[in-house]
C-alpha cells in the first residue's frame, strides 16, 4: 500500500513536469546510470505547494524589484523608473499598493504607518549634462489614497547615490564618488559624496545623525541653487515677513522661504506653542494641528497652489512645509536626553504630511540654512547676530542637526549658491515586491 501511494505520488509529479520538458528544454540525451535515469535540461525551475514552475509565469507581469534604504532619518522604497509603467498616471496606484496605503498601519504593504517610513524614490540614469541620475521623490499618504509629488525630500536623497552604484547606473572612484543628482520635483542638482570602496558603497561607518540608532558612513549632499523651487526666487512672495490671515485664529507673521523645498516658518509663541513640543505630545492635541494645517493651507494659497486653504491636505499635502520656530531652549528629545541652550542656535519643529516629525526634513534643514541669512526674515530674528553659517545648528524632536550655506551679497541681492549637511544611508533589503500592479 505505501509503495503505490509513493508511486502515484512520483506520477502524478513526472505529469506536472511534463507541461515544461520539451524539446526546447531537454538539450541533450538521457544518460542512464543504473536504475537512474538523467535528463539534460536548461532554464527549469518548479515550486512546490505554490507558485508556478517558471519565472516567466512566476512574476506575470506584476512584480517590481526594489530596494529598502534607510536615507538619513527617512526609510524609503528605491525602484528603477524603467520598472515602472510608462504612463505616469498607473503610477499612483502602483505605489499605494505597494505601500499599503490607505490604512494607518500599511499592514498589506512595505510602509511603516507614518510620513518618513511613507516614501519612495524612482531612479533613472539621466541624460542631462549636468547630471549622473535622474531622481523624482513620491510621498506617500499613509491613511489617504494620495501620492504627491510636489517637492522633494533630503532624507530619501541620501539613500539615492547609493542606489545609484548599487544599480550599476555610475561608475565608483576609490574613496569617494560624487552622485550627480537631478531631482526632478523641483528641478535641481544635488551632489551626493559617497563613500565607496573596491565598486561598492561603504554603508559602515563612525558618523552618527541625531534620529538614528548607531553609526554609518558619512554622505556629504551639497544642494545647488537651491533657490526658488516654485519659479518665484528664495522669497516667493516678495518679502521676508508676510501677515497672513487664520480663519478662526487670526492673524499671523510667517516668512515663506523657498530653497530644496518651500517652508513656511511662524514664531512658535504667535501659535501658543514652545519649540520644545515633541511629537506624541503634539500629535495628541488635534486643536494645535488643525491650527498648523490652517497655517500652511493660507500659506499655499498665497504661493498660488491652491484657491482654498481647506483643500491643502488633499492637493498639496507635502509643500509648503509648516515649521515653527524659537530661540534656543534646553530641552529634552525624544530618547530622554537633554539638549542644551548652547549646543543649539535655533530650536526648530516642521510638520509632516499633517502630522509632527519625529526629527528633520533635510530638505527642510536646507531651507532653514538658507532663510537664516534672509536679513529679517522670522528665523533670522531668531538666531544670534554672530550665529556660524557653516555650522548652524538646529535643535529638532531627535536631536540636532548641523548644515550650512554658502552665499553672497551685493547691492542688497541675496544669491544662495547652495546649503549642505551630512545624513547616512543603509541599505536594507534588495528583492522583489510581488502583485504591484496588473496590465
Amino acid at each position: 500500500m505505501a509503495d503505490n501511494s509513493f508511486n502515484n505520488t512520483v506520477e502524478s509529479l513526472f505529469k506536472g513536469m511534463d507541461s515544461f520538458i520539451t524539446t526546447k528544454t531537454v538539450v541533450g540525451d538521457a544518460i542512464h546510470i543504473g536504475d537512474t535515469i538523467i535528463l539534460p535540461l536548461v532554464d527549469v525551475s518548479f515550486g512546490v505547494a505554490a507558485g508556478a514552475f517558471s519565472q516567466e509565469k512566476k512574476n506575470n507581469g506584476k512584480n517590481i524589484p526594489a530596494m529598502i534604504i534607510r536615507g538619513g532619518t527617512s526609510k524609503g522604497v528605491y525602484l528603477l523608473k524603467s520598472d515602472l509603467p510608462e504612463e505616469c498616471e498607473k503610477w499612483d496606484a502602483i505605489l499605494l499598493k505597494m505601500m499599503g496605503s490607505p490604512d494607518k498601519k500599511q499592514i498589506d504593504g512595505l510602509g511603516g504607518s507614518q510620513s518618513v517610513t511613507s516614501k519612495v524614490a524612482i531612479v533613472n540614469k539621466s541624460e542631462r549634462a549636468d547630471a549622473d541620475v535622474d531622481y523624482t521623490f513620491a510621498q506617500v499618504s499613509v491613511d489617504k489614497p494620495i501620492v504627491s509629488y510636489k517637492g522633494n525630500c533630503g532624507n530619501i536623497s541620501s539613500g539615492v547615490g547609493p542606489f545609484a552604484i548599487e544599480k550599476g547606473l555610475i561608475d565608483t572612484k576609490e574613496g569617494t564618488t560624487p552622485v550627480r543628482i537631478y531631482n526632478t520635483n523641483t528641478d535641481k542638482i544635488i551632489v551626493a559624496d559617497v563613500k565607496t570602496k573596491n565598486g561598492e558603497v561603504v554603508y559602515e561607518g563612525d558618523f552618527g545623525i541625531a534620529g538614528v540608532p548607531g553609526t554609518a558612513s558619512p554622505i556629504r549632499l551639497k544642494f545647488m541653487d537651491p533657490a526658488g523651487t516654485l519659479g518665484k526666487g528664495l522669497l516667493p512672495t516678495g518679502h521676508a515677513v508676510d501677515v497672513l490671515e487664520v480663519p478662526g485664529f487670526g492673524t499671523v507673521e510667517v516668512s515663506i522661504i523657498d530653497a530644496a523645498n518651500p517652508l513656511v516658518f511662524a514664531r512658535a509663541k504667535d501659535l501658543g506653542l514652545t519649540g520644545k513640543e515633541l511629537p506624541d505630545e503634539l500629535n495628541a492635541d488635534p486643536e494645535k494641528l488643525e491650527l498648523l494645517e490652517k497655517v500652511r493651507g493660507v500659506a499655499a494659497v498665497k504661493l498660488g497652489l491652491i484657491d482654498d486653504y481647506a483643500k491643502s491636505a488633499w492637493e498639496t499635502p507635502g509643500i509648503p512645509k509648516m515649521t515653527f520656530v524659537a530661540e534656543p531652549e534646553s530641552y529634552v528629545n525624544m530618547e530622554g536626553k537633554e539638549i542644551k541652550k548652547e549646543e543649539i542656535d535655533l530650536l526648530s519643529r516642521m510638520m509632516s504630511m499633517q502630522k509632527t516629525h519625529p526629527s528633520y526634513a533635510m530638505t527642510g534643514a536646507m531651507c532653514t540654512a538658507a532663510a537664516v541669512v534672509v536679513k529679517g526674515s522670522i528665523v533670522n530674528q531668531m538666531c544670534a547676530d554672530d550665529i556660524d553659517t557653516q555650522f548652524i545648528r538646529i535643535g529638532h524632536p531627535g536631536g540636532i542637526l548641523e548644515c550650512g550655506v554658502d552665499y553672497r551679497e551685493s547691492d542688497e541681492k541675496l544669491d544662495i549658491q547652495d546649503t549642505f549637511g551630512f545624513r547616512t544611508a543603509n541599505l536594507i533589503m534588495d528583492g522583489t515586491v510581488r502583485n504591484c500592479f496588473n496590465e
